[in-house]
């Protein structure tokens, strides 16, 4: 393994502005709210322009399957900037868990390429049916079943990115299969999620056409690279969250006053934002390195496996909670107005907290890395 690469490139420093000018524009937050508190189940004009003139979409997915020949590190810098604003997209289901999968499978295969390149370009959007919960190294259970016509029947519940997705991409008991979401025996029944800008559903099948796209073995390493691969890029998407979080506390401390003096000139309030911005520095530290890991992930060999899982592990274990706590010093530290409907710091805090338990628990990923590197609990 070469030493990991921490900084940002120019190519990806211009992926950054090009995406944060598309979601000042798009993606504001009286925007964002005005969608949760809509039955739409994304941005669909927002998704159009970032997943298909962008490009971003297939950042993944090699050039000669109609993406962009990118690597996770671009990935990577999309999703920060989706953090900064939780903007209303299927990116992470989409782009990352679905085409994952995909690209896991038999790409030479015209079952495979076909709708990889549509979910590359943006034409079609995508969803992989697991559980949300779901942590990598321990892919969940087939709770679908195949027939011996090849169609599908069970349910799959907490489904990330299924509303409004038009492939669906099902693991069963003889393998993984791509479904119509269109099609005759397939019900999607939303439910309530804590982020309201992310939305879960129920999938249920019931014998519901399906094509079949890898088997039983090839599927369950296909799903478990998704996860991890997902695992590993939501870690920038908190990292996102809380650079916002942090960023909007500093300058609302520096504006609001309280017995003729900024809040931010009280020590008190030093020492709490001053301890944030090294646990953000730090989460900036561990997000980039699990990209950078997956990106430089085809060198072959166990030890480059357990390499990546190392920095996956490490990432979801301090992320998810750094944007947590981000997201509750920047209600707090707003006082009154931070509880408010119409700020958008009840959004971040959402977010924060649905994506900690969302592909592994930090407490899961712990536990994952310290049997990783051999090191058991007492």
């Amino acid at each position: 393994m070469t030493e990991p690469d921490l900084l940002y490139s120019e190519a990806e420093d211009d992926l950054r502005s090009a995406v944060r000018s598309l979601l000042a524009d798009r993606a504001t937050p009286a925007a964002v709210l005005a969608h949760s508190e809509s039955d739409r189940p994304y941005d669909a004009a927002l998704w159009g322009v970032l997943a298909g003139d962008m490009g971003t979409a297939g950042l993944l997915v090699p050039e000669k399957l109609g993406g962009q020949g990118a690597s996770a590190r671009e990935t990577a810098v999309v999703l920060e900037e989706l953090g900064r604003t939780v903007a209303p997209v299927p990116y992470l289901t989409s782009a990352v868990l679905a085409v994952s999968a995909l690209l896991a499978c038999d790409t030479a295969r015209d079952a495979v390429a076909e709708p990889l390149r549509a979910l590359a370009e943006g034409r079609r959007v995508g969803a992989l049916a697991v559980p949300l919960p779901a942590a990598p190294g321990t892919p969940p259970p087939a709770t679908v079943r195949a027939d011996a016509a090849g169609t599908l029947s069970g349910e799959v519940d907490t489904v990330a990115g299924a509303a409004g997705a038009e492939l669906l991409l099902v693991r069963a008991d003889g393998g993984l299969y791509t479904v119509d979401a269109a099609s005759e025996g397939v019900r999607v029944t939303g439910i309530t999620p804590l982020d309201r800008t992310r939305p879960l559903s129920r999938v249920t099948l019931t014998a519901a056409p399906a094509r079949r796209i890898a088997g039983e073995e090839r599927a369950a390493a296909s799903v478990g690279a998704a996860l991890l691969a997902g695992a590993g890029l939501l870690a920038s998407e908190q990292l996102g969250i809380a650079e916002w979080c942090l960023t909007e506390t500093v300058r609302y401390a520096g504006e609001r006053y309280q017995f003729g003096r900024p809040i931010g000139s009280f020590q008190a309030i030093k020492h709490r934002l001053a301890e944030l911005w090294l646990q953000v520095a730090s989460a900036r530290a561990a997000a980039r390195n699990a990209a950078d890991a997956l990106a430089a992930d085809g060198a072959s060999g166990a030890d480059a496996a357990v390499a990546v899982a190392v920095a996956v592990a490490v990432a979801q274990s301090y992320c998810g909670q750094v944007a947590v706590r981000a997201a509750e010093e920047c209600v707090q530290l707003h006082g009154g107005i931070g509880m408010t409907w119409e700020h958008p710091a009840h959004l971040y805090l959402k977010r924060a907290k649905a994506d900690q338990i969302a592909l592994g628990a930090p407490g899961r990923h712990r536990e994952a890395l310290a049997a990783l590197v051999d090191l058991p609990a007492p």
